[in-house]
């Protein structure tokens, strides 16, 4: 039988995936996945080797590695479910980074400007807003966790891929936020909220973020939520250096993941190899 991507396939596939309770986030990724991939193969029969021209064909486009892995992964749902267990192919190895490219990370200075761009735009919800994920770690898909009632205890019980964690507000946090909470008239629900009364998603953060990336002089290619995050992770450990504990905080089944958070830049790695004065 001719194996064919259909849209009552991927409909099924999306439903699976939700009922299997990933993040809508994640669905929205594999379904988007999943589609690119059933437009390149057209009408033709889905084999092992097409597959694999696919993902020739995104390395040539000049997706990254990771970029590559993380397509196939999805493809890789969408053939479990399918039952097509022969079409799944190998994902590409990677060595461990040592740095990271400096262009790429968000340092603890521009971080500060982008909070005092924000405030310079009186733009009190998104100064909050920044410094509410830097400060917990917490992923953008997590914020409307963060609640009025949650700000009253000072720790919000954050529920994400099936597991459920603690995450504490620190306490100049759990003041600003509480203030704001008394001005907005906010008694329930989340704190971080549009004009409409729904809390802010991935889209809306991102755009207002990249509209302090001039005043703040930071590359907008460094200005996106999930850097927060990043951010957060770093000096998190360069204080406790315990990268176990961080992973618990974080939310992370896996160190390995949060090893990506914690690569120094490439300027922090020249630094120490300096410091070794092994050059006589």
């Amino acid at each position: 039988m001719k194996r064919i991507i259909t849209e009552k396939a991927m409909k099924a596939f999306g439903a699976h995936l939700k009922s299997e309770e990933k993040s809508p986030h994640t669905v929205e990724k594999y379904l988007r996945d999943a589609r690119a991939f059933a437009a390149f193969a057209g009408d033709a029969a889905v084999t092992k080797e097409t597959v694999i021209r696919y993902k020739t064909q995104l390395l040539e486009n000049g997706y990254a590695v990771r970029s590559v892995n993380s397509v196939l992964a999805s493809l890789g749902g969408l053939f479990s479910f399918l039952g097509w267990y022969d079409c799944r192919v190998k994902t590409l190895k990677i060595q461990r980074q040592v740095f990271c490219p400096e262009e790429k990370e968000l340092s603890k200075a521009e971080y500060e400007r982008l909070c005092r761009a924000a405030q310079n735009k009186q733009n009190e919800r998104l100064t909050l807003l920044l410094q509410t994920i830097c400060g917990t770690g917490i992923r953008v898909s997590e914020l409307p966790f963060i609640t009025a009632e949650a700000v009253r205890r000072g720790e919000a019980m954050v529920s994400c891929k099936g597991k459920t964690r603690t995450v504490f507000l620190v306490k100049p946090l759990q003041k600003k936020l509480l203030r704001y909470l008394a001005e907005r008239k906010i008694q329930s629900g989340a704190v971080f909220i549009t004009r409409t009364g729904k809390p802010m998603n991935r889209t809306n953060i991102w755009r207002e973020m990249k509209a302090l990336c001039e005043e703040a002089g930071v590359n907008p290619q460094k200005v996106f939520p999930h850097n927060l995050r990043h951010l957060f992770a770093r000096i998190f450990y360069g204080i406790e250096k315990d990268i176990a504990k961080l992973a618990d905080i974080l939310g992370h089944s896996s160190i390995n993941t949060t090893r990506i958070y914690i690569v120094s830049t490439g300027r922090e790695h020249r630094r120490r190899m300096e410091a070794m004065r092994l050059i006589l």
